[in-house]
């Protein structure tokens, strides 16, 4: 089973590069704040993975933050580049 993790978290990080690249080279905002968005769910998944590796409940309560802090964050974001903040 700990195989399939490794392999998932290999992904991620494949994952977490190419967001990263689109974030910085991105042509628009709204093509970087999608990346950003992407980047948010792509760690917020590798939390969870680390709480089932590691046996540790404490990362899924920090994950599920990030996730709903990460959320409000894109929200934010696309408000203000829709011109409605």
């Amino acid at each position: 089973m700990t195989y399939i993790i490794y392999i998932s978290f290999s992904f991620m990080i494949v994952g977490l590069f190419l967001a990263a690249i689109r974030f910085i080279k991105g042509p628009t905002a709204g093509d970087r704040t999608v990346a950003l968005d992407t980047l948010t769910t792509i760690l917020v998944a590798g939390l969870f993975l680390l709480a089932y590796l590691f046996e540790r409940i404490i990362y899924v309560d920090v994950a599920l933050v990030y996730a709903v802090l990460g959320f409000i964050g894109v929200i934010v974001i696309a408000r203000y580049l829709e011109g409605a903040l």
